[in-house]
């Protein structure tokens, strides 16, 4: 009997320690370390983590005033697009409207030295073509008969007097025959004229005018049988192989246009067919109702093909290099400064004011603002949510984190 309960109590002994070390091992899996040995995992955790590495794994997002953060969907379903932020090359182009008008260099004005009457009229119509040197019209003159004659007269007195044994008399008479020879041209009396006049001694009854250059007749201000003073315009002529163009520019494209520059030129009336032209001057005042400067050109006209008044579409290229460049679209003016959004990422939008320079094309230049390789919205409805919002997003307000 006695060795029956000593058995039992020896297996109630076992029994309870067995649960007493189960239970202190379910206490060890639930303890927490101390709060010493927990700050120190957490630090040698953040110290291989810096802010960089922070914001890569989305645990902090830095957000500046005014920016918004829209959903993909969203992106999609308002149309939002991207341009980048880029160098290249600029060339600036310059397009305006012009007038073909004449080159006051190239017209002149001809007028008789003498009075006289008008005999014969070779160009007798305007507009007609006369090259350098051709018979204009001729001049009957009483004076110049007189004057003839009075050479004719000094000619011989030159032969006469050099066989004088005086020298001071051969000599009077070499120059009172030149005296003579040039009060004959004054009159613009040709030295071939001149020649004729000394072999035929027969002084002649008329003068012939002659063309000074090739070009077409602008004015005829003369009849024949008219008489007409000394120094009365004739005929007003016109050289066309060289031609202006004159054409506006506005006030603010004036700082891009040099001496120098070329244009390229089309005509609507020759399709498909462009001239050349040089800017030689730049006009010191503006049109106060237009507020544009004019500008002229110079173009060679070989083939009379350009006439005066005929209009031309003018197109100025201005290479600026090599600049730092955003697409046309990307910039809001709000009429105080200039905004674009640019993309920060993970659908976050920042408006950003910059500093802009010359369009160029579909592209404006950036002088200060942003950086190569950003990303900016382009799209006209970057509008995000609405019109208070993105007045939000532009003057906002606060630092947000």
């Amino acid at each position: 009997m006695i060795r029956w309960m000593f058995a039992i109590l020896v297996l109630a002994a076992l029994a309870a320690g067995t649960a007493f070390g189960q239970a202190k091992q379910h206490a060890g899996h639930d303890a927490s370390p101390p709060r010493e040995e927990q700050k120190a995992g957490d630090l040698e955790e953040l110290k291989g983590l810096n802010m960089q590495s922070i914001q890569k794994e989305g645990k902090v997002q830095e957000i500046t005033p005014g920016t918004v953060q829209i959903s993909p969907e969203r992106q999609q379903l308002i149309g939002v697009r991207f341009g980048t932020v880029e160098r290249r090359t600029l060339q600036k182009v310059t397009r305006t409207a012009g007038r073909i008008d004449y080159d006051e260099k190239r017209i002149g004005t001809v007028a008789p030295k003498i009075s006289g009457w008008i005999e014969d009229l070779y160009v007798d119509f305007t507009g007609q073509f006369v090259r350098q040197g051709e018979p204009l019209l001729t001049i009957y003159s009483p004076e110049l008969v007189s004057t003839q004659e009075e050479y004719l007269l000094a000619l011989k007195a030159r032969l006469d007097w050099s066989k004088s044994p005086f020298a001071e008399v051969s000599e009077s008479g070499k120059l009172l025959a030149e005296s003579a020879r040039r009060r004959l041209k004054f009159w613009d009396i040709s030295d071939a004229q001149i020649e004729t006049l000394e072999k035929t001694r027969e002084p002649m009854n008329t003068l012939t005018l002659y063309s000074p250059f090739t070009g077409y007749v602008l004015k005829k201000m003369i009849t024949r049988g008219q008489f007409v003073e000394a120094g009365m315009a004739l005929y007003t002529i016109a050289d066309l192989s060289v031609v202006w163009l004159i054409a506006d520019i506005y006030e603010y494209e004036l700082p891009s246009i040099r001496l120098g520059q070329k244009a390229a030129i089309e005509m609507a009336i020759y399709p498909g067919e462009k001239f050349t032209g040089k800017l030689i001057y730049i006009y010191p005042y503006l049109d106060p109702q237009t507020r544009t400067a004019k500008v002229r050109f110079e173009l060679a006209n070989p083939h009379d093909k350009l006439k005066p008044e005929m209009f031309a579409n003018v197109e100025i290229s201005v290479l600026l290099g090599d600049r730092l460049a955003i697409p046309e679209g990307a910039v809001i003016d709000t009429g105080v400064r200039k905004v674009v959004i640019v993309d920060r990422g993970s659908g976050y939008f920042e408006p950003r004011e910059v500093k802009q320079g010359a369009k160029a094309g579909e592209v404006f230049e950036v002088i200060d603002g942003l950086k190569a390789g950003e990303r900016v919205v382009t799209s006209a409805n970057f509008l995000i949510d609405s019109e208070s919002k993105l007045k939000e997003a532009v003057g906002g307000v606060g630092h947000q984190h």
